[in-house]
């Protein structure tokens, strides 16, 4: 018994590691939207090293036109355009400390879904004060993924949907909460069976234990 006892709490610890690292990548929500609609992404960044994540850089994907950032105190921003003018990428910069071991920080960018977008891949590159530089450009599944935003086709006849550009914020952030909680079931449904089949393995030793 105190082998299974030793078995579970091993168990349990690898399960806890697990959850943190997989819910610790740069994503960008909502998870999901419309073509053709006008939106608030948000930016989410857990520093994950015992150094501090002093910068962050996001590439704004073709399918997506970015307009407006939120201010963010303690952070400026600078930005990439291409020959059309059109907004390819913005750098925050910490002016302080950034975000510490036990932080994370959200950015808030507002623009428009194109009306022919395809699923929105967001690369990202964060960057410690050590120097060391972490690119969440992989593809789903990999160790480092990119954030993706899946577009749904806009309904039959609807050209732009959720308003102006100008009033976007207010009504799409309750979207944009609604849809980052949703993303993150696939992760809790992974760790659920982590642990049943944890627990099957332990009563499967106990059992042989006593014979």
């Amino acid at each position: 018994m105190k082998k299974t006892a030793i078995l579970l709490s091993v168990c349990l610890a690898a399960m806890l590691l697990f959850a943190g690292v997989a819910s610790a990548h740069v994503t960008v929500q909502p998870a999901e939207t419309t073509q053709g609609k006008y939106e608030v992404f948000t930016v989410r960044v857990p520093t994950e090293k015992e150094v501090a994540t002093v910068k962050v850089e996001v590439k704004i994907p073709e399918g997506a036109t970015v307009s407006r950032f939120e201010p963010k105190p303690g952070w400026t921003y600078e930005l990439t355009r291409d020959g059309s003018g059109k907004i390819t990428s913005v750098v925050w910069t910490a002016t302080g400390e950034g975000l510490s071991a036990t932080e994370f920080g959200e950015f808030r960018m507002q623009g428009k879904v194109g009306n022919d977008a395809k699923d929105l891949v967001w690369k990202a590159y964060q960057t410690y004060k050590d120097g060391s530089v972490v690119e969440w450009v992989g593809a789903d599944g990999s160790d480092k993924p990119a954030s993706v935003t899946k577009v749904k086709p806009a309904p039959a006849g609807a050209a732009d949907t959720g308003g102006h550009d100008t009033g976007a914020s207010s009504p799409e952030a309750p979207a944009a909460a609604a849809s980052g909680g949703a993303s993150g079931a696939p992760l809790y449904l992974s760790i659920a069976a982590l642990v049943l089949g944890a627990l099957a393995l332990i009563v499967s030793l106990a059992k042989r234990a006593k014979r």
